[in-house]
């Protein structure tokens, strides 16, 4: 996980009763140790140290909300469906919908121990050490797009068809009701989109936010011991998720979570072709056609998130302190979403 604050929340008592009386908890609790943990953009993450045992509590942020934003409910309840898949992910505890205890509804995980990469060049790591991770990335990213979600009760975790078509008027949408200065990229791809969606249909469990930093591996082996963040999962089309890790091979460092412009070779990491080619290979699928599109996609995706970010930051109600500069960032990514455009003819 992210580095560690001390400092105990206001609703740590009314937390603890609440856990003892449902015994969620084995031991002693009175002395709980409760600690923010820092680098979330979205749902405000505890750690709780008691009586010998570490799990994490993720809830809901405070404040006005925007529709279907922040769904830690969702969140615990594709977890929980995964446990017996090959899909890492922690042991899910307890989840409280009520809002008296800490404010807003919660969940309770297991805390994993392992090695968190927030930098995808994977600084510190030797070149066949940085290929092996990319090769479990890989792996844990074609294992999602292939569960079966009938079998573990996700049949109606979402709706199948026309993904693209549902997810562009829904980000359209929130970027609208975010929108605090015009972006001319962002005003084009909100027309573009929609109309250059491509015939291909899939339907599978997405993750929705798919990066390297939201795995936690072993801390020696590349091996995913858990994969996080789910908020934004659903079911939908497997290559928004592949286009949306593979914007890392498009952005520099100083914008996003990219390496563009690094040597590739030297470091040991795939290029974009590799790494897509072998995601391919592994589910048995042929190559995305159509693949700007796709980036377009995943740019104005990150681009209307990031606007939201912003504004929660500019109401007083973001999760992490660095929500300001997120606004920053929203035009450039924009503008390489309109890239990716222009290279599909726009």
């Amino acid at each position: 996980m992210s580095d560690v604050r001390s400092a105990p929340p206001p609703w740590r008592e009314a937390l603890l009763a609440y856990l003892a009386q449902h015994a969620v908890l084995p031991g002693a609790i009175e002395d709980a140790r409760i600690t923010p943990i820092a680098g979330g953009q979205s749902n405000p993450t505890y750690l709780i140290e008691a009586g010998g045992d570490v799990v994490v509590l993720r809830k809901q942020p405070p404040g006005q909300l925007l529709p279907s934003a922040h769904a830690v409910d969702r969140e615990y309840r594709v977890m929980q469906a995964l446990q017996t898949t090959l899909v890492p992910v922690p042991r899910m505890r307890h989840y409280c919908a009520h809002r008296e205890v800490v404010g807003t509804p919660f969940y309770l995980m297991d805390f994993v121990r392992g090695r968190t990469f927030m930098d995808p060049a994977l600084p510190g790591l030797t070149p066949p050490e940085r290929g092996a991770v990319y090769a479990e990335v890989g792996r844990v990213l074609a294992a999602l797009h292939d569960v079966d979600v009938a079998a573990v009760g996700l049949s109606d975790y979402g709706r199948a068809g026309n993904y693209f078509e549902r997810q562009i008027a829904r980000w359209s949408r929130q970027y609208r009701e975010t929108e605090t200065a015009p972006i001319a990229a962002m005003d084009a791809l909100i027309d573009w989109l929609p109309q250059h969606i491509p015939a291909h249909e899939a339907t599978c469990l997405v993750h929705g936010d798919y990066r390297i930093d939201n795995l936690i591996f072993d801390a020696e082996r590349p091996q995913a011991l858990a994969l996080l963040d789910w908020e934004l999962s659903t079911l939908g089309h497997p290559f928004a998720d592949l286009a949306y890790h593979c914007m890392c091979w498009r952005v520099s460092p100083e914008l996003w979570r990219g390496f563009a412009g690094r040597d590739l070779e030297r470091l040991g990491i795939p290029d974009e072709a590799t790494f897509v080619a072998a995601y391919c290979a592994a589910r048995g699928i042929a190559l995305p056609a159509d693949w700007d599109f796709y980036l377009a996609y995943s740019f104005f995706r990150i681009a209307a998130i990031l606007q939201g970010v912003y504004a929660r930051a500019r109401a007083g109600n973001a999760a992490s302190g660095d929500g300001e500069a997120m606004g920053a960032k929203v035009a450039p990514l924009a503008a390489l979403g309109w890239q990716a455009a222009e290279r599909c003819g726009a």
